[in-house]
């Protein structure tokens, strides 16, 4: 039987018409799709399939922004569990439980509704940004004991409220961004744990590990490089894992592409303001946008970054104090032994935050 005349046959199949070019590979539909699932099929081998029907399997958390990369992963791990159960002894290695975080700013009730119509099997919530009060009992006190003495906090207000007041306190752009990015964590694995789960499944690409590396060094938060951009154990006894590791960004927009299900489910991201000054800019959105730029002229280099992150090890010590709020080591600068808490009573906490907390509290803006 003659072959197919292709102008541009895949490099995988031969038999079909590339449409993907990734990698210097040129590849059809199928391949691409093939080729990206089998890298997130080889990290999640790591929970291997149940010898026994009766036996229970692991419950994985996976956080969905509706973004290109965590819709991406949601994609992919669903065509994995339904790899799994096709085979002449279907079963499943986990289960997923997918949780949304109504941004601060806009609820994606369309997306909501299309990603639970494309990918029916899996288990869904959804949760406020103030309901960390709820998931992180412990929160309340917290908020004040790191705001500071110059913040009142008012617990007969609504969570919203609350919430509010506390990121209204912290003025700049790098600290605000900081301090969301502990508290949506620290509600995810409050979630987590209340849920069940025994890992967090970040939909976080390449690029956005490299981003992440470098604002957290900058940020003094480098000891948490061993779990905020690797995997491995986090300090709340959950394992993070970062399925997507090996894709960039610009990769996982092709992937996009390729899977037209993911069309009404991904909430394109607000391009870029040229007209915004460096200094409105956070560290996080300066180093992402450095990442996404560069990355297009040097790949190589930007990859090694968040490679080179994942090769971090972490502390093997019990007894080191960790921060009351994000979970990072005490004293991961030298000279600085972090901070003790007072009470808005003056009296002293035992509550202890790590340099990088230190830094974005509203008593040391300067």
């Amino acid at each position: 039987m003659p072959g197919k005349d292709l102008m541009h046959p895949c490099v995988d199949c031969k038999d079909a018409e590339s449409l993907f070019t990734v990698r210097k590979r040129q590849l059809c539909r199928d391949c691409f799709i093939h080729f990206v699932g089998s890298k997130v099929n080889r990290h999640m081998s790591k929970y291997p399939r149940p010898q026994n029907l009766e036996d229970p399997c692991p419950q994985l958390l996976l956080p969905l922004s509706f973004g290109v990369s965590s819709s991406s992963l949601l994609r992919q791990l669903d065509a994995d569990i339904q790899r799994q159960l096709n085979k002449p002894r279907p079963r499943k290695s986990y289960d997923l439980h997918i949780l949304v975080v109504d941004p601060l700013s806009a609820a994606y009730d369309q997306s909501y509704e299309a990603v639970q119509k494309a990918f029916p099997m899996h288990t869904y919530s959804r949760v406020p940004f103030h309901s960390v009060f709820d998931y992180v009992p412990e929160m309340q006190d917290l908020m004040w004991e790191y705001a500071g003495p110059q913040f009142a906090d008012d617990p007969s207000r609504p969570d919203q409220d609350r919430l509010a007041a506390f990121r209204a306190a912290i003025t700049t752009a790098t600290s605000q961004a900081d301090v969301d990015s502990v508290l949506l964590t620290r509600l995810v694995v409050g979630f987590a744990q209340k849920a069940g789960c025994e890992a967090v499944l970040w939909g976080d690409s390449d690029s956005r590990l490299a981003a992440k590396t470098l604002a957290e060094v900058a940020k003094g938060r480098g000891a948490a490089l061993t779990w905020r951009a690797s995997d491995g154990m986090s300090p709340w006894g959950l394992r993070f894992e970062y399925p997507l590791r090996d894709w960039s960004k610009v990769e996982l927009q092709q992937y996009k592409q390729a899977c037209p299900e993911l069309a009404d489910i991904v909430v394109p991201d607000n391009p870029p303001s040229d007209n915004v000054l460096t200094k409105n800019l956070s560290i996080d959105e300066l180093m992402m946008r450095y990442v996404l730029t560069q990355g297009e002229k040097y790949p190589g280099v930007m990859a090694n970054v968040s490679r080179t992150a994942n090769k971090l090890q972490a502390s093997s010590s019990d007894d080191t104090p960790s921060c009351g709020l994000c979970g990072n080591i005490i004293g991961n600068v030298k000279g600085n032994s972090g901070l003790t808490a007072s009470s808005q009573s003056g009296e002293r906490q035992d509550t202890q935050f790590c340099y990088g907390c230190m830094r974005s509290r509203p008593d040391s803006i300067s």
